[in-house]
């Protein structure tokens, strides 16, 4: 896990993220805080428990996109669902533990990574001589005539020591990568009666038995050396990591440092009725009130504590309030932060300041037709102002309406850049006026157009 302060957090996501300060500061304490738990006594390690967080904000503000950047930040174990994807036990659909074992998944492929880059030189090794054993097959015996030829049989024992080391150079400098070699691989056979339910929802103990008697199914394929060398090395390497320890590592971390965030966890709040759905969402509630709370769950690698896994809710609550969430719901979710709604001066800064803007997606998009494009500052701020009216006057989107915006803005050019050669286009306020005026002012038109 990177060891960052809360204030780099903050700076880091600030990259991406126009605003909502209080979500980036919540969220960044709450990160260092796992940091300062592993260095504590060990006797008060177990005593401190993750102060969960629940954002609470229209949609498009950024409350995905801040978990998102979380996870790539931190490195650590990190899943994102939706919580409208679970049902209560008992009903048709995935049941709550699934997150819990998703997330150990993710571990694992952490976990793996690390382990293969301590054992890269040795599978690279091993990669090199599996490919040298295909592209210069070993003479066939000869022990029928070693005695009446021993000379001969040394001496074909020289060529092909000759030729190997030759070859072998050539793999190292890459001039064999197009060559053509035969592999094998192999992939799990899952039954035709297993494909239908999927294998992450039967029981754990009654998957771990299947894969263990199921035959593999092994296939030989033909490909160059350079794409063999890329299937050879993911076998290799996993052939040199210790499977036990891989999953004995990744539970711990998925224990210690794994987060899970739970999106429109609003849509699980029960309406007025007391009838169909809502009986199941008041389930799905407690559900995972256990998990949030801590539990035990036993998944395919092991049994998982959640007690200090960080857990962060985000939902628009608008039909709802976070009130009525199960009280006992409500407590395990001690920080609860509001994400402000998005101003035309937050439109601004979306489309200019952040890394991966839209405006720079589109100018690298064009770009490679030959085509630059520019915007100038009235255009960006004529394209503020249009996002911030259909989402007053229609459904509020949030950020997310500067992309139908920018798509209608720029359709007609995307459409014609491959035939317009090298050229340069500069979008203005009127060019903005042009393409989205008479759509904008129809409420109707914009409701699903922009």
């Amino acid at each position: 896990m990177r060891e960052l302060t809360p204030r780099e957090i903050v700076r880091e996501l600030d990259r991406y993220i126009v605003g909502q300060q209080d979500a980036k500061r919540a969220v960044a304490v709450a990160v260092r805080n796992r940091w300062r738990r592993q260095r504590v006594a060990e006797e008060m390690r177990p005593e401190i428990g993750p102060k969960n967080i629940m954002m609470i904000g229209p949609t498009g503000v950024g409350k995905t996109e801040i978990a998102r950047r979380l996870a790539k930040l931190t490195g650590a174990p990190f899943l994102k669902v939706e919580a409208t994807k679970y049902t209560e036990v008992g009903y048709y659909g995935r049941d709550v533990e699934s997150m819990v074992r998703e997330l150990v998944e993710n571990a694992i492929g952490l976990v793996r990574q690390s382990e293969q880059a301590s054992v890269e030189g040795e599978a690279r090794r091993r990669v090199d001589e599996r490919l040298l054993d295909l592209l210069v097959p070993a003479p066939p015996d000869a022990d029928a005539d070693a005695d009446a030829h021993p000379e001969a049989e040394a001496d074909a024992g020289q060529r092909y020591e000759r030729t190997r080391r030759k070859m072998r150079a050539m793999l190292a400098a890459g001039e064999l990568d197009q060559r053509q070699v035969e592999i094998t691989t192999e992939q799990k056979a899952v039954p035709m009666m297993l494909t239908g339910i999927g294998m992450e929802q039967m029981d754990v103990d009654l998957q771990s038995m299947f894969e263990k008697i199921l035959p593999k199914n092994t296939s030989r394929r033909k490909m160059n050396v350079a794409d063999a060398r890329k299937v050879l090395f993911e076998q290799e390497s996993d052939a040199l990591i210790n499977k036990e320890k891989l999953h004995a590592a990744a539970i711990e971390l998925a224990e210690s440092l794994g987060m899970i965030f739970i999106d429109e966890i609003d849509k699980i709040v029960s309406g007025e009725q007391l009838h169909g759905p809502d009986v199941s969402r008041q389930g799905v509630q407690r559900d995972l009130l256990p998990i949030v709370e801590g539990t035990t769950v036993q998944t395919r690698y092991g049994f998982v504590k959640t007690d200090h896994v960080l857990f962060i809710a985000a939902g628009a609550f608008h039909r709802a309030k976070p009130s009525d969430l199960m009280p006992e719901l409500q407590g395990r979710f001690p920080i609860r932060v509001e994400l402000s709604d998005l101003t035309k001066d937050d439109f601004v800064r979306i489309l200019r300041e952040p890394k991966g803007a839209l405006t720079k997606q589109y100018q690298a998009l064009l770009a490679t037709e030959g085509v630059e494009i520019s915007f100038e500052d009235d255009a960006i701020d004529s394209l503020a102002t249009y996002a911030r009216q259909v989402n007053q006057t229609s459904q509020n989107i949030g950020a997310r309406r500067l992309y139908t915006i920018m798509e209608r803005l720029l359709e007609e050019l995307s459409f014609e850049a491959s035939e317009m050669g090298a050229s340069r286009v500069v979008i203005n306020a009127a060019y903005v006026r042009q393409r989205l005026e008479k759509v904008s002012h129809d409420e109707d038109l914009s409701r699903f157009i922009l």
